[in-house]
């Protein structure tokens, strides 16, 4: 194909401006951790150091995820045909999982913490959490545009935005012991962020493990996809319909059309046209049929009634 080219080109620059991106935000936030660390020993503030422990998964993260843009630029093999790009959807596996371990042990200690809260030094609280906030919100503006591209960036850029909530809570929560003297406080932001933490990280969860069970991407509508194949001019029945996903933006679907009276090159056409432009899906694979298969029929022979057309483009709707 005359595109194929072109947009491995394109999706490698794509990948290597993602790899930057990670990699500052990354220098960012282990710098700032160590910091925090100290800084919540120091105070004795438990908001503080569950702010830490969510800066310590973002680093966590943004590192599997430039980790994860490494291996999936590695080529196929005879082993692994798609490559290695599925590394990407176990990297935020794998994240959201942290998160899910992180928030309920944060929750854990709050509550051993409410019958004895610690005296807080509310001042370096404030201070550390004003310097966190401003780093949380240096890498989400470095990361959002390519949040929206890429599953494994949209997880780190997930933990930097809670990170981010958590830098607000300490620092609306130290002003309030400043001025109240109510150490409760602490404890109670520390809860809130656990709590902001676990809906967001169930929806990367969710996400992950649906593509990892070869589910329909949530942004296939598969109704309207069957409805749009059987609308196409001398398609009677569709069948074997399948709708996948390799990462995040690698749909695959494949098919066979029975239409017995059709043009097969010119349906074929008007199929992979269709599927590109309404669905976005850029890897696709039809079988046009002259004789009507079983609803779980293969549909593997070949005879002088059939012509066996794919198509298979390495590439993505842009």
């Amino acid at each position: 194909m005359s595109g194929h080219h072109g947009h491995e080109h394109s999706h490698a620059v794509v990948t290597e401006s993602n790899a930057q991106k990670l990699t500052f935000a990354l220098a960012l936030t282990s710098t700032f951790l160590i910091i925090e660390v100290v800084a919540g020993f120091v105070t004795e503030s438990l908001a503080l150091l569950s702010d830490a422990a969510h800066m310590f998964t973002d680093a966590a993260a943004l590192a599997i995820a430039l980790v994860a843009i490494k291996i999936g630029k590695m080529p196929a093999d005879d082993k692994r045909t798609f490559g290695y790009q599925r590394f990407e959807i176990l990297a935020a596996l794998f994240n959201a999982s942290m998160l899910f371990v992180v928030a309920i042990y944060i929750l854990f200690e709050a509550y051993q913490r409410f019958s004895h809260p610690p005296e807080i030094q509310s001042l370096g609280m404030l201070g550390v959490a004003v310097i966190g906030l401003v780093i949380n919100l240096i890498s989400m503006r470095i990361l959002f545009s390519s949040s929206t591209e890429s599953l494994n960036v949209k997880g780190a850029y997930l933990e930097v935005l809670s990170d981010a909530v958590g830098s607000i809570g300490v620092i609306i929560g130290a002003a309030i012991i400043y001025f109240t003297g109510w150490m409760w406080v602490d404890t109670l932001i520390a809860v809130l962020i656990g709590f902001w933490v676990l809906p967001r990280t169930w929806i990367l969860l969710k996400q992950s493990i649906n593509i990892l069970l070869e589910g329909v991407p949530e942004e296939i509508d598969i109704e309207q996809l069957r409805n749009d194949l059987l609308s196409l001019p001398d398609v009677e029945s569709i069948h074997q319909l399948k709708v996948w996903a390799i990462t995040s933006k690698n749909v695959h679907l494949t098919v066979h059309l029975y239409a017995p009276e059709a043009d097969h090159n010119l349906l074929y056409q008007q199929a992979l046209e269709m599927l590109s432009h309404q669905h976005g899906i850029a890897e696709i694979t039809l079988q046009i049929e002259d004789y009507e298969c079983g609803l779980h029929s293969s549909c593997h022979r070949h005879d002088d009634h059939e012509e066996h057309l794919s198509h298979q483009e390495d590439s993505h709707q842009h």
